[in-house]
Order: structure tokens, then C-alpha cells, then sequence
């Protein structure tokens, strides 16, 4: 027995499809951008080995419209909904990837240095590795 909703079943579905795609998609580029901006935080911390106290900048999300527009095309949509859901699930995320990657040890960075890796083969094969069972 169906419960009338007022509402065709196709649309109901529509509209579940195209929210778990906003939520995934979201999610999934979210991710991406928050690990980058966790390693890019943790590397330049007063305690890190690339020490810069200016890389910390303030996102003004008035620019976020024109940004959604020149990246997609139409403010409108689940389309253009992704912009903003990515940028304001970065920062969240950034954060929980940031204190993994503090946990890691300060010795494995030693470690690391004293055998030569550069910063990137530091952060690929050392830092993200060790943090990720935080994770």
C-alpha cells in the first residue's frame, strides 16, 4: 500500500538522486581539496618544515556566486550547488586531517630528512601514510 504524497514518485526519486549526488560529489572533492590544505597547514605551522605565518588567508564568500558562475556555468541547479557545499566542507575536513597528520611522530620527519627525501616523498610516503590509521 502506497502513501500518497502529493508528489509523483519519479520526482521523489529525482530529487533523492540528486541529492546523494550533491552529498557524494561534495564529499568526495571536498576531501581532496581539505587533505591538500591540511599537509599545506601542517608544513607551514610555527613548528613545520616549511615555517610561513602568511600562508593563512581568509575565503570572503561573497566571491563564492561569481565563482560558482565561472566554474560552472549557472548559479542554479545541483550543479552549481557543488561549489559551495566543497568549499564549506573543506575547511572541516582540513581540520580533521590536520591533527592526524600532527600525531605523526616529529622522529619520522627526522628520519626522513636525515635520508634525503624531499618535501613531497616526506609528505607521500611519510606523513600521509602514518596518519592515515587515524584517520
Amino acid at each position: 500500500m502506497m502513501i500518497d504524497l502529493g508528489v509523483p514518485m519519479s520526482q521523489i526519486i529525482l530529487a533523492a538522486e540528486q541529492t546523494v549526488y550533491m552529498v557524494f560529489v561534495s564529499l568526495f572533492l571536498g576531501t581532496i581539496l581539505a587533505i591538500i590544505m591540511s599537509v599545506v597547514l601542517v608544513l607551514t605551522n610555527a613548528d613545520g618544515i616549511l615555517k610561513n605565518k602568511y600562508v593563512f588567508t581568509v575565503l570572503l564568500m561573497v566571491f563564492i556566486l561569481p565563482l560558482t558562475k565561472m566554474i560552472v556555468g549557472t548559479r542554479i541547479g545541483t550543479t552549481a550547488a557543488l561549489v559551495p557545499l566543497v568549499i564549506f566542507i573543506a575547511p572541516y575536513l582540513t581540520r580533521l586531517f590536520e591533527n592526524s597528520i600532527l600525531e605523526v611522530s616529529k622522529g619520522i620527519v627526522e628520519a626522513a630528512q636525515s635520508m634525503g627525501a624531499s618535501y613531497f616523498e616526506i609528505v607521500w610516503y611519510f606523513l600521509l601514510p602514518e596518519a592515515k590509521s587515524s584517520l
